[in-house]
């Protein structure tokens, strides 16, 4: 057995490596990097990820704590927390999952009832079911690409559709036009 001691600039090395094989082994040091943000960083939309089958700690890793518990656990936001509650640019409103282009900034309406809502969709955005958790049958809205929980259409909204798409905002990201 060697007995050697190790100078500090050879357990820098050494820490630096395993770091390394630890981004590695993870991914790439730039999926590290954004999973240590947890989300802040913007997410690039990429055709070699299948969404449908990430576990749940590369959700962790892509979303904020925030953005997990609604998107992923289908919890809701507190109403009137929403940053852009109030936002009337031009723009896309995008799932905070995976940035699939959900609403058009033209379709967004104020209810009045603390939470984004949008008077339609964009086609094929979205996936449906039925909800029957707060003992009333509602139609919980998701993404259809990676099934994460957007929030819920009522048929309370404005014409022309009469309906109300009502989105948790931690659910959403705004892209300007």
């Amino acid at each position: 057995m060697l007995n050697k001691t190790l100078s500090r600039r050879e357990l820098g090395l050494g820490a630096a490596v395993l770091a390394l094989a630890a981004c590695t082994k993870a991914g790439t040091t730039a999926q590290a990097a954004e999973g240590s943000t947890k989300g802040a960083m913007e997410k690039k939309m990429s055709e070699n990820i299948d969404w449908a089958n990430l576990t749940d700690s590369q959700w962790k890793a892509r979303l904020t704590d925030q953005e997990y518990k609604v998107l992923r656990h289908e919890a809701t936001d507190r109403p009137f927390t929403y940053a852009l509650l109030e936002n009337k640019e031009t723009g896309i409103y995008d799932c905070a999952g995976c940035e699939l282009p959900l609403f058009e900034s033209e379709t967004k309406f104020d209810s009045r009832t603390g939470w984004p809502s949008f008077w339609q969709n964009i086609d094929g955005s979205l996936g449906t079911k039925e909800d029957r958790k707060l003992f009333s049958l509602r139609t919980e809205m998701h993404c259809s690409r990676c099934k994460g929980h957007i929030g819920h259409i009522f048929n309370d909204g404005p014409a022309p559709t009469g309906k109300r798409f009502c989105a948790n905002g931690s659910a959403l990201h705004f892209r300007k036009a």
